[in-house]
């Protein structure tokens, strides 16, 4: 598969999202902003909410919905690369953010939920009914690492849930074709799990003692990072460390790898009339790229 460079000299990208209009919006979470990158490359500020903006989606109302993780990393250069690392002793915590496109107007939806500060927000998903999945990954210092968790919540900022707590880095989260099945990566232990939903925002019982269903690892020294899924129910972890673009089809042992030339690779999302083509954070080395994929992505319920 041919690999298209699309846009260089990023700070960080991730959380990209494909526009009807052929541009593709990303996060820098090193600059604070929000940057949308025209087909030819060219970019243009969407917004500066500062702090460390995440995870993107857009939302019912055609606004952006960001995970920001309240600038919870400190990052440093090796051998070229940018690389996050642990939360910085100024870091309070994060929030979930609305960003009129137009303007770039930010407000924040959430920053806490039943009393508790969320730690640093990070990935999102929109279902079919406008509420939204997101993943607080939590933090870590040179002294200890934070739980994480998983969150349901409405756009109007009405109502957020914990749905799943004490969860080790949740990262990546996606939703099933159907809609009956959240899907959540963890970064450190490198496992993809499921959890089955009775309706929208409601988990299903799972059996044991695990709070959600296994559905696979990385066979080798990995980090998973943000997540998306194909029209035929494959999900497509962003790899670290490996480098590339891991694929489960979950119910079964298949799974493939797909290389990407940088080791910190983020993110993939698609677009494009059969979508097909994919867009994929290489956040090490600062790049969004495109290739086409052998399978198409799953359209999201919202668009714009």
């Amino acid at each position: 598969m041919t690999i298209r460079e699309i846009a260089t000299g990023l700070k960080f990208p991730e959380g990209p999202v494909a526009m009807d209009d052929g541009s593709v919006i990303v996060v820098e979470i090193a600059a604070g902003r929000i940057t949308r990158v025209k087909p030819d490359g060219k970019t243009q500020t969407v917004a500066k909410p500062g702090g460390g903006p995440n995870g993107l989606a857009i939302g019912p109302d055609g606004a952006l919905y960001v995970c920001n993780n309240g600038g919870s990393f400190e990052f440093t250069k090796r051998q070229g690369l940018l690389i996050p690392g642990h939360a910085p002793p100024a870091h309070t915590g994060g929030r979930i953010e609305r960003v009129d496109i137009a303007s770039g107007k930010v407000e924040v939806v959430y920053d806490s939920c039943d009393g508790e500060r969320l730690i640093a927000p990070n990935d999102i998903v929109f279902d079919n009914v406008g509420g939204f999945w997101f993943t607080d990954h939590g933090s870590t210092t040179h002294h200890h690492r934070t739980h994480g968790a998983l969150y349901y919540a409405k756009a109007n900022g009405s109502k957020i849930m914990r749905v799943l707590r004490e969860l080790i880095s949740p990262n990546g989260v996606g939703l099933s074709p159907d809609g009956n099945t959240v899907y959540y990566a963890e970064t450190f232990t490198a496992r993809l799990w499921s959890l089955p939903l009775s309706r929208p925002g409601k988990p299903a019982k799972v059996e044991g003692f695990t709070p959600g269903v296994f559905v696979n690892n990385f066979p080798g020294i990995a980090y998973f990072d943000s997540l998306g899924v194909q029209a035929d129910g494959g999900v497509c972890v962003a790899t670290i460390l490996a480098g590339g673009i891991t694929t489960f089809w979950p119910g079964t042992k298949r799974m493939k790898h797909t290389p990407i030339p940088d080791p910190l690779v983020t993110n993939i999302c698609w677009g494009g009339k059969n979508m097909r083509m994919a867009y994929i954070t290489a956040s090490g080395t600062g790049k969004l790229i495109a290739m086409e994929w052998p399978k198409p992505g799953l359209r999201l319920n919202y668009n714009a």
